[in-house]
């Protein structure tokens, strides 16, 4: 069997610092052509029970009036797959051409059915032709591939019926229920992922029938990227040229479902992956549409761009198997350290001058009080001016017991002589200071770095990889990387802050190899900045999502936002989503479809407000059982749906409770994590 390819042994995109598209072939579904040069599309899914044929017309045409340009709809039966052609009929008898896609789990004769409605068909390779009872059976080579021969006799028919009416197929792979075939075989892996979707394109392919798209979702973003990567990795040593459907599935809703959606999706959009998106919120779906919109047109405003190449032809990182970037440890301050085995510390840049001394310390006190455990560990402020020196004295004395360290960002009218002069104040705080370094600069960022460690503070360089390279990665070699960090931001020249640094990595690992590297989102370092949070979150979350899942980055901050308490929690945030640290309660939660068994958002509301303080427990909500067992795996505790009116609580991956009164399940999930030792009294 294939094994996973290496690092240099395949490329699975034109370039990892710049955003150049993978040209696919096109799929043409209804009148939407997917791939090749068209434009991302955007897509959703409906929540109505599909037999309720008014409420799925309503809600189908208002996703496309918000903008949806491909709309999915759950056959759980035949009986709801024989409902699509209603809907299909007064869809278009409303004047509406959006094309319509079945979502099938199970049940081959649903997918028969609907098949002759729609004009695209969606089947999950994990419980199309095989089941999920994590049976645990090795499979001789001759055994696998009976179970091949078996699974070509149980996929054959709606291949060749789709093939027939001329409609689309999407081979839609769940993280969350592979086959147990697949697991005995590839475990529970990205590998596991790709192989399942492509025995089914084989298949496919043996009956001449190409009109086929596929996507690996999970609900971790960092399995999502690396089996995406490794799909399109596979397909090409195979000659497969087919389009990318993007998601990160059971995402959850609010805030942390659009951080770990863009993480996921505008990670893959940086390396030119993708041909239709959608956005899964535990919300309204009209909600996912202007999400997914924000980041289809960053996506294709990028891939319009031809910046110069760049020098770097690879980097070391191994974009297949995550492994974390190894750096020396630094201590920021007392209590705050990063590098070595540490998690990413969080620094937040006050929007007030320094003349507004008591507006800072206002909004340091108001994000500690409300933020409670997400900690604001570092404090960044703007050095424009010498008056600002005199007044960071103040501000030092008034916080240096709260906030943990100082990142003191010197503007371009300070320089080493006014640094020399000023009288640096005592306390237990640590310093860092910031300075944006060109080539030309070489000498002075050395000079600086003497200063630094004369003075017990530590050096954070603004430095593009050209500069290191050309210049100041010379000067730096021979005094080490004792209290050195690197960061950069985006030249002016329509390329990616991401990119730049995997440039900045890969350069540094010549010159400064085990150096520190901090994150920073600021205005420079984004695409297309618009002024709203929304805007500010998905930024933020693609730039530094899409390194921490690379395994790069030991500090993160968040420099657009003005709120220092809505800056600091977006940090947290990211690095929860990108499973790089975490700080609160992770919830999987599905997105609702017409095969949910309960009011999947009032639900998930109701349990988050009961345990969204339990730091570190994983709690599944799932609306039915199609990829609930296979994410309670993921997961400490899960609650599913079962039947109407009942709930199937979960430990891991085994069902504990069935059946459970859905006004006592709450109650009995609690009990169980309280039983498992994993419960606190919230504060």
């Amino acid at each position: 069997m294939m094994s996973t390819p290496s690092a240099t042994a395949v490329d699975y995109c034109a370039s990892r610092f710049q955003a150049v598209r993978r040209v696919s072939s096109v799929v043409t579904v209804g009148g939407v052509g997917i791939g090749g040069h068209h434009p991302l599309r955007v897509q959703s899914m409906t929540t109505t029970n599909t037999q309720d044929i008014a409420a799925t017309v309503r809600q189908t045409l208002a996703l496309a009036e918000a903008g949806c340009e491909i709309v999915r709809i759950t056959a759980p039966n035949k009986k709801a797959a024989a409902a699509l052609g209603a809907i299909a009929k007064e869809v278009r008898a409303a004047k509406c051409e959006v094309p319509l896609v079945a979502d099938i789990h199970f049940l081959p004769a649903a997918a028969m059915e609907a098949a002759k409605h729609v004009d695209k068909v969606r089947i999950n390779p994990g419980n199309y032709a095989d089941k999920k009872k994590f049976a645990v059976q090795e499979y001789s080579d001759a055994a696998y591939n009976e179970e091949l021969e078996r699974l070509y006799e149980s996929v054959s028919p709606i291949i060749c019926r789709c093939k027939e009416l001329g409609r689309a197929m999407r081979i839609g792979t769940n993280h969350g229920s592979l086959s147990d075939r697949i697991m005995n075989r590839y475990g529970d892996t990205p590998l596991g992922m790709v192989e399942s979707a492509l025995e089914f394109i084989r298949i496919a392919e043996s009956h001449g029938y190409r009109n086929l798209c596929l996507s690996m979702k999970a609900s971790n973003p960092k399995v999502m990227i690396e089996a995406y990567r490794l799909a399109v990795a596979r397909m090409q040593q195979e000659d497969m040229h087919y389009p990318l459907h993007l998601g990160v599935t059971e995402a959850g809703d609010g805030e942390d479902a659009r951080v770990k959606s863009a993480i996921g999706i505008g990670s893959l959009l940086n390396d030119g992956l993708g041909d239709t998106l959608r956005v899964s919120l535990t919300e309204d779906p009209i909600y996912e549409i202007p999400v997914a919109r924000d980041l289809a047109d960053k996506a294709m405003a990028l891939w319009q761009q031809r910046p110069a190449p760049y020098p770097e032809s690879k980097d070391s990182i191994d974009p297949y198997q995550f492994k974390r970037r190894q750096a020396r440890v630094l201590e920021l301050g007392p209590q705050c350290r990063i590098g070595g085995d540490a998690a990413p510390a969080v620094i937040v840049k006050a929007a007030e001058p320094l003349s507004d001394a008591a507006g800072i310390i206002q909004a340091v006190c108001q994000t500690q009080t409300q933020l409670k455990e997400s900690r604001l560990e570092g404090l960044q402020v703007a050095i424009d001016h010498t008056d600002d020196l005199q007044a960071f004295s103040g501000l030092h004395e008034a916080l240096h017991s709260v906030v943990q360290c100082f990142i003191l960002e010197l503007g371009a009218a300070i320089d080493l002589s006014d640094l020399e002069r000023y009288t640096w104040p005592d306390g237990m705080a640590g310093i860092t200071l910031l300075q944006t370094v060109a080539a030309e600069d070489a000498y002075y960022a050395a000079q600086l770095l003497h200063f630094c460690r004369e003075h017990g503070f530590n050096l954070a360089l603004d430095c593009s990889a050209q500069a290191l390279r050309e210049a100041v990665g010379a000067q730096l070699q021979p005094m080490g990387t004792a209290g050195l960090v690197l960061c950069c931001r985006r030249p002016d020249d329509d390329s990616h802050a991401v990119g730049h640094y995997r440039a900045l990595q890969a350069v540094s690992q010549s010159y400064l190899p085990d150096v520190p590297i901090w994150l920073r989102n600021t205005a420079a370092n984004t695409l297309a900045p618009r002024d709203f949070f929304s805007d500010r979150l998905i930024e933020a979350s693609i730039l530094s999502g899409a390194l921490l899942c690379d395994g790069i980055g030991d500090a993160i901050s968040i420099e657009t936002e003005p709120r220092l308490d809505k800056g600091t929690s977006l940090a947290y945030n990211i690095l929860q989503g990108a499973r790089a640290r975490i700080s609160k309660t992770e919830f999987v939660a599905c997105p609702s479809c017409g095969r949910t068994l309960f009011d999947l958002q009032s639900v998930t509301q109701t349990i988050r407000a009961r345990t969204d303080h339990l730091k570190g427990v994983t709690i599944a909500i799932m609306g039915c059982i199609v990829n609930g067992p296979g994410e309670m795996a993921d997961a400490d505790f899960g609650y599913v749906g079962g039947a109407p009116g009942k709930i199937n609580l979960y430990v891991g991956k085994d069902c504990v409770a069935y059946n459970v009164p859905a006004n006592e399940a709450l109650d009995r999930l609690i009990e169980l994590i309280q039983a498992h030792g994993k419960w606190v009294e919230p504060t």
